[in-house]
């Protein structure tokens, strides 16, 4: 099959030519005078004429939302409330208690916190833990497996 030989499976519909004589009358289908009856006529279709758009007249949403997305934060008193003293805290023992959901895994879990501790925690790699928070850790007789937060 050549090139030049293909054909539309159907015929393509003829534009309508405003403005060109023929049977449309005195202003050719175009009405009478305006914007729109001039040649190359283009209105921005969210103009209203003058007056201020829906859109101006919409709630704007204030403040900021920024993109890059945060590790979920853990409160060091959470931790204290939920769990004995000598416990293990990894990301499952987190999602259990339900102080992290499941979705916000992946982004990481952070523990912050200036409460005094009292108890004795084993914190795993995956959980990132604030300076402060690891001295008041290791000072209680904790311990910190906890990889260094990188700045």
């Amino acid at each position: 099959m050549l090139r030049q030989d293909l054909q539309l499976s159907q015929p393509r519909k003829k534009k309508k030519n405003l403005g060109r004589g023929g049977k449309k009358g005195t202003y050719s289908g175009k009405g009478n005078k305006g914007q729109k009856a001039r040649s190359g006529a283009h209105v921005d279709p969210l103009f209203e004429g003058g007056r201020s758009t829906l859109i101006d007249h919409m709630k704007k949403k204030r403040g900021f939302t920024s993109r890059t997305k945060k590790r979920s934060i853990v409160q060091v008193m959470d931790i204290e409330k939920n769990f004995e003293d000598g416990a293990i805290i990894s990301v499952e023992s987190l999602v259990n208690m339900k102080l992290v959901a499941r979705k916000n895994i992946p982004l990481g879990i952070k523990v912050l916190g200036s409460s005094k501790l009292t108890k004795k925690f084993v914190f795993e790699k995956e959980i990132f833990i604030s300076e402060a928070v690891k001295k008041a850790i290791i000072a209680v007789g904790g311990e910190v497996k906890s990889v260094e937060l990188e700045k």
